[in-house]
């Protein structure tokens, strides 16, 4: 082919995207989410749902496509035409599953392009009020000395809740045992009941626990004090260096979409965020908005992929 033919088709394309761009969006927008309806995941896209929609000027349709810890949603959005009208919002999830399973059914770094992380949603180190821990110098002073005979519960191998304790085995040098159940609120039902000493729970769900005294907050595990729970130390203050867990939301599209269309995303979705609903909304749920750039919430993305496959394979993290 001569190049003068091949400037000019290369020439064809770019307009072609450019209007496509132009008239976008011409109808609704589906928001594919990755857990079932009634979880934190949901609450968010059904709240921004509507401020998102308000940005775009079109309606954005919530479909909901659990299983598989994320992978129906993901894989439907990947194989989906990159138009910008079919598109994810995927939990932490995203970052631990390509270190957990073998083989997906997409790639998570190639297949989608990040259009915008939403919001960080650090979880609470919890025991037990008669467990003999009160710090989590004095709950790590005795997993050195009992190494693997402490338990903490867990919604499953590689939840976010098995997740933190790993990371928690790791950075204060310690060995424990993470109890899977089948659901977070089994899991923490045990915890209160005295069951299981441990649980690295969400702020949302064991708030109301702390306050009545049923639960002991030993540390969250942000960077920063949370608002929600400010008396409570981070898990750095508290002794354990380096440690620094979120549960997040974020939401994409397949890599294939025009970046036109991708800017008018990322521009609708922050304009979204900033919303009254949505500013009220995630303390709610016990997070912070995301107030970093695009380009940031991709790089924390791809460094929680990194940093969640190396710990599931120095913990030797499977399914089974």
């Amino acid at each position: 082919m001569k190049i003068g033919n091949l400037l000019t088709i290369l020439l064809l394309l770019c307009m072609s995207e450019q209007t496509f761009a132009q008239t976008w969006p011409s109808k609704s927008v589906t928001l594919v989410v990755s857990y079932p309806p009634g979880g934190g995941a949901d609450a968010v896209a059904r709240s921004l749902s509507g401020p998102l929609g308000k940005a775009l000027g079109t309606t954005v349709i919530v479909e909901n496509k659990p299983g598989a810890s994320g992978q129906i949603a993901a894989a439907l959005v990947a194989k989906s035409t990159p138009d910008g009208y079919t598109l994810l919002l995927d939990a932490s999830s995203f970052s631990v599953n390509p270190g957990l399973f073998k083989k997906l059914p997409y790639d998570a770094t190639r297949d989608f392009k990040v259009l915008g992380l939403l919001a960080l949603f650090p979880n609470v180190l919890l025991v037990n009020p008669n467990f003999p821990a009160k710090s989590v110098k004095e709950l790590v002073a005795m997993a050195k000395n009992k190494p693997e005979e402490i338990s903490y519960a867990t919604s499953g191998n590689g939840s976010a809740q098995h997740m933190s304790g790993a990371m928690f085995e790791i950075k204060a040098d310690i060995k424990m045992q993470g109890i899977p159940y089948k659901g977070g609120a089994l899991a923490l039902n045990d915890v209160i009941a005295g069951q299981v000493p441990v649980l690295f729970g969400t702020i949302a769900s064991t708030r109301s626990y702390i306050e009545t005294k049923k639960l002991t907050a030993l540390a969250v595990t942000s960077k920063k004090r949370v608002n929600a729970l400010p008396d409570i130390p981070t898990m750095a203050e508290a002794g354990v260096p380096a440690y620094e867990v979120y549960e997040w939301n974020a939401i994409f599209a397949p890599s294939g979409t025009p970046d036109a269309v991708v800017k008018k995303l990322s521009d609708a979705i922050a304009i979204a965020m900033q919303t009254p609903e949505m500013k009220e909304k995630i303390p709610q749920l016990g997070g912070e908005i995301y107030q970093g750039t695009l380009a940031e919430g991709n790089q924390f993305i791809q460094n929680q992929i990194q940093e969640w496959t190396k710990i599931i394979r120095e913990k030797n993290i499977s399914l089974n």
